[in-house]
């Protein structure tokens, strides 16, 4: 199913220091959900229920409960690309310390496996909510996040690209096996992702695409292969400019791999034909080990938060060596589904007339 596509409505919605954070909607053209609201609750049900089974078959994981917000100050919290503000509250009955909703958990499950003694192998998952504030709202972002974050022990020798891959594959695996779920369940959405996942790195795309933006060479080379993960995501590349950020304290994006690359960590993109753009299904890494993170807290000017609790029990060796990441449980249902807007999918805040120019181009946002 192809679509023209048009981006209308880009209005500023936050102000910081002089600069705007755009909200945007991508109208295709023609669109027409190919399953009703009770259809589509029914999907996102089968989808959640039966991926997130793979995934912890897949992985090794158990299913742990997770905080959806996190004491201020102690370092648990993730900075994603270090510039989001969390949302934060005061405690009454704890002399109104404050507390911050969470933006994912990479640090929080590191803690959590060196305290539920997770053997080598062996991991953790959690269904993760979450509110981002500064998110840019539009057919793919929303304030509320919904993702499966897992987290799994590793030894020193794995902590190479090659593992890295192999951990990406079966991950994919679980994705290719969940869309012909779909297909099984709602034979007019046919599936489209491609049995082998396209593996590259993000200097090696950047000399493929010269001239292009860093999201113009995702969309160029996802277009071309159906689903690529881009390897190296936080380090400076060739040309002095990071192909997305990423804060210093969690994936490692920094240390040389066997093969000379910079970092092991990455993003897991498709191909959304109905958007006509890749679609980033999930971000993962392996994380910092106690170099790693020196060396990022350095290059980002960052050291003060050496003395942070997440950071003294990594330093101090408590805490194992890891890999892990988040997988978007909404844009997993919004690509299985065929829907245009994540808020077809999901219940969130909208601005009033995104909602109105969205409805008249098919899309019924919750």
């Amino acid at each position: 199913m192809q679509f023209c596509n048009k981006v209308v409505s880009l209005r500023p919605i936050i102000e910081t220091q002089n600069n705007y954070i755009m909200s945007y909607l991508i109208k295709p053209a023609g669109y027409k959900a190919l399953l009703n609201l009770p259809q589509t609750e029914m999907g996102i049900k089968m989808i959640k229920d039966f991926f997130q089974q793979n995934l912890s078959s897949e992985l090794r994981l158990r299913r742990v409960t997770a905080p959806l917000f996190v004491l201020k100050g102690m370092g648990i919290n993730d900075d994603l690309n270090g510039t989001e503000r969390p949302v934060t509250f005061p405690i009454k009955d704890l002399d109104d310390k404050k507390a911050e909703i969470v933006h994912s958990l990479a640090k929080w499950k590191r803690l959590t496996l060196a305290d539920y003694h997770i053997e080598e192998g062996y991991g953790i998952y959690t269904d993760m909510n979450a509110i981002r504030s500064d998110e840019e709202l539009g057919n793919l972002h929303s304030l509320y996040v919904d993702q499966w974050d897992w987290e799994r022990v590793m030894s020193a020798e794995q902590r190479n690209q090659k593992f890295l891959e192999e951990i990406v594959k079966r991950i994919y695996a679980a994705m290719v096996r969940t869309e012909y779920l779909v297909y099984e369940m709602f034979p007019i959405i046919r599936p489209v992702l491609p049995q082998d996942l396209f593996f590259i790195h993000s200097e090696e795309l950047l000399q493929k695409y010269p001239t292009f933006t860093p999201k113009e060479r995702e969309d160029a080379i996802t277009k071309e292969h159906g689903a690529v993960f881009i390897i190296g995501i936080g380090n400076e590349l060739s040309n002095g400019e990071k192909h997305d950020g990423r804060a210093p304290d969690y994936d490692d994006w920094s240390t040389v791999a066997e093969n000379g690359q910079v970092g092991l960590n990455g993003d897991l993109l498709v191909w959304d034909n109905i958007l006509g753009h890749a679609m980033e299904l999930s971000s993962m890494g392996i994380r910092v080990n106690k170099e790693a993170l020196l060396r990022q807290l350095k290059i980002c000017h960052a050291e003060e938060r050496e003395k942070l609790y997440f950071h003294q029990r990594l330093l101090n060796g408590e805490l194992p060596l890891s890999i892990g990441g988040g997988i978007g449980q909404s844009r997993l249902c919004m690509f299985y589904l065929r829907k245009a807007h994540i808020g077809e999918i999901q219940a969130s805040i909208w601005p009033d007339d995104m909602r109105r120019e969205a409805r008249a181009s098919g899309m019924y946002l919750i």
